[in-house]
């Protein structure tokens, strides 16, 4: 089942900038695409962009005003809504001609769509049939949907002008989700990074996340999920609110850009198999509870035909991959985000970044922690970004300037809280760390531990501006870019369609370099993952950190076992391919059993 159009793919969100504004690139093409809404800062200075470009008068919302940042929101959400309708209206009155938009349009189709079909036979008959093909085809065009992205987590208090704590519904996500629920859009929100109740609950103060009387939903909501037993204990909460979760979007762990966020040794397979296995059993359950909320609130219940769309993404690197998820695992989509960083028609790459993404090296990807969320996150060396944060470390003023907070959450030296890659923050712990009296070992640790830290706020939204031509506040120009680690496999910039003709298997974007299957690529990280976990914790094990390494590793073995007898079933790969998918599986499953994390432990 698709959603919106004949693609069987979306564009996740990529950073805060990188796809602020992707809708208005790809939506009119039927892809759809996920905004960031949490830098309402951004967003603002977004909308003033696009209203000089578009035409319209721009009104500026100042901080001034208590609920500017919802307000900022629904007014950037709007306008891009509007952009897309004339956008699709445009291209329903373009003549079926070689460069118009129309054509682009149904080219990029999936061969197998229905709607190409058409396409392919209106292009091959007569003239005289040709006119009402042509309007038969005009009334299929659908625009992909301009979905929105919060993570949970981004969900800090905020003050008044008078430096007064606002009442909760101000907070960073829920004045976000309030954004989203006010405005004219009929899409899906996506929510990240794990269930946040006061948020999630405040979706019941919104009509547009419940049934009307025919029973559409016209705000939907998705989850990110990294394994079932998220799936299931976040659609419950919702559903017993009468609140339908239309998705489940399951991401790779570590095979991802941005975040991550790795499970205990669960693989993508063997997680999308349970899924597959219990998705019946899983909508039946959420429906029933739904149902019964529904009733309870007055509202029309949800068909029994009503159904849960499954999509995967992270990691996804070939159009036989690609194939296989969605019809081994009776997948609804994929989403395919990182490759879309070198498509300069789709995302907001800067020249300087972009060219060094072209250049880049394999080990240039990286897990860093970075992030303030204190969650791993993927990093890129190459990027001003990184390379800024090391010349402060090498100067001694280790830290950034902290204009926008949206991730200060650190009360431990300051009663207001503050973000851990602050000057602030680091000044103060640094500070502390000279006066415990640690060996030079331990003390390099530690400080590296601490100057890590960076600051996202401006870096991964700063692209955007730059390629755009729009002033970046404070000057803070240097960029922070969050590609999977996948993105080693291309290194040339793409048009859109060089792209989509990738994922659609009529073209190659991939560069030299030996590429394993994404299910061996996913299982390396994560025994790269659990060998840096326990080289950290060596010294200093307890019985129940070596019980984790010991799930950690017996869940790796298992998952090892289920795509033994997986790859026989790989139809699309060839042998050759497959017996190297084998022999990757063997060589793996050793380095494994060979990890040993038998120090002398401390007990807890």
């Amino acid at each position: 089942m698709k959603n919106g159009s004949e693609h069987t793919f979306h564009i996740p969100v990529m950073g805060l900038g990188y796809t602020i504004d992707t809708p208005l690139k790809v939506a009119r093409f039927g892809i759809s695409s996920v905004v960031s809404i949490i830098q309402d800062i951004l967003i603002e200075q977004m909308r003033e962009f696009y209203c000089k470009q578009s035409g319209e008068e721009y009104i500026h919302i100042p901080e001034g005003d208590i609920d500017h940042r919802a307000k900022r929101i629904t007014s950037y959400l709007n306008l891009l809504q509007r952009m897309v309708d004339k956008q699709v209206e445009k291209i329903k009155k373009e003549p079926f001609r070689e460069g118009n938009d129309i054509v682009k349009y149904f080219r990029l189709l999936p061969n197998d769509s229905p709607v190409k079909l058409l396409y392919k036979k209106m292009t091959e008959t007569s003239d005289s049939d040709k006119e009402s093909l042509q309007n038969e085809l005009r009334n299929k065009i659908a625009a992909g949907t301009i979905d929105v992205n919060i993570m949970t987590k981004c969900d800090n208090p905020n003050y008044s002008i008078n430096n007064e704590l606002l009442p909760v519904e101000y907070s960073d996500a829920m004045a976000a989700l309030r954004g989203f629920a006010n405005s004219t859009l009929a899409s899906s929100i996506v929510l990240s990074a794990g269930l946040n109740p006061r948020l999630f609950t405040y979706i019941e103060s919104f009509q547009d996340f419940f049934p009307d009387v025919n029973g559409f939903i016209k705000k939907k909501i998705i989850l990110k999920v990294s394994d079932y037993r998220s799936a299931i204990v976040q659609g419950k909460f919702f559903a017993k609110k009468g609140l339908w979760v239309s998705e489940f979007r399951i991401e790779s762990g570590l095979n991802c850009g941005g975040h991550a966020f790795p499970t205990e040794g669960y693989l993508l397979g063997p997680i999308l198999e349970e899924f597959k296995n219990k998705k019946q059993e899983l909508i039946a359950e959420l429906l029933t509870m739904c149902n019964k909320a529904l009733n309870e609130k007055k509202y029309t219940p949800l068909p029994n035909t009503t159904d849960i769309r499954i999509t995967v993404q992270g990691g996804i690197g070939t159009t036989k991959e690609d194939v296989f998820l969605r019809e081994y695992y009776k997948l609804n989509g994929t989403g395919w985000g990182s490759p879309f960083l070198l498509v300069p028609e789709v995302t907001n790459v800067d020249e300087q970044t972009l060219h060094q993404l072209v250049n880049a090296k394999k080990e240039d990807y990286f897990l860093s922690h970075a992030s303030p969320l204190g969650i791993p996150f993927n990093n890129f060396k190459k990027s001003s970004g990184e390379e800024q944060r090391v010349k402060r470390v090498e100067k001694m003023r280790p830290g950034s300037p902290c204009y926008k907070k949206y991730l200060s959450f650190n009360t431990e030296f300051t009663s207001k809280p503050i973000c851990t890659s602050s000057r602030e923050y680091q000044n103060h712990k640094l500070a502390d760390l000279v006066n415990l009296h640690l060996t030079k070992e331990e003390f390099a640790k530690r400080f590296e531990e601490i100057t890590q830290k960076d600051c996202l706020c401006e870096g991964l939204s700063s692209s955007v501006l730059l390629k755009n031509h729009i002033p970046v506040p404070h000057h803070l120009e240097a960029v922070t870019i969050c590609p999977g680690p996948n993105l080693a496999y291309f290194s040339k910039i793409f048009s859109l369609e060089e792209m989509v003709d990738h994922i659609y298997g009529r073209f190659n974007a991939l560069n030299a370099l030996n590429r394993s299957h994404m299910f061996v690529n996913e299982l390396q990280m994560y025994i790269d993952y659990l060998k840096e976990e326990v080289k950290k914790n060596i010294n200093s094990l307890t019985e129940k950190q070596v019980n984790y390494f010991s799930s950690f590793k017996s869940n790796l073995l298992q998952g090892i076992e289920y795509y033994k007898q997986l790859v026989p079933k790989m139809a699309n790969e060839t042998e050759e391919f497959k017996n190297k998918m084998k022999e990757e599986f063997e060589l793996l499953k050793n380095v494994l059993v060979d990890l040993c994390f038998s120090k002398e432990i401390k007990t807890v």
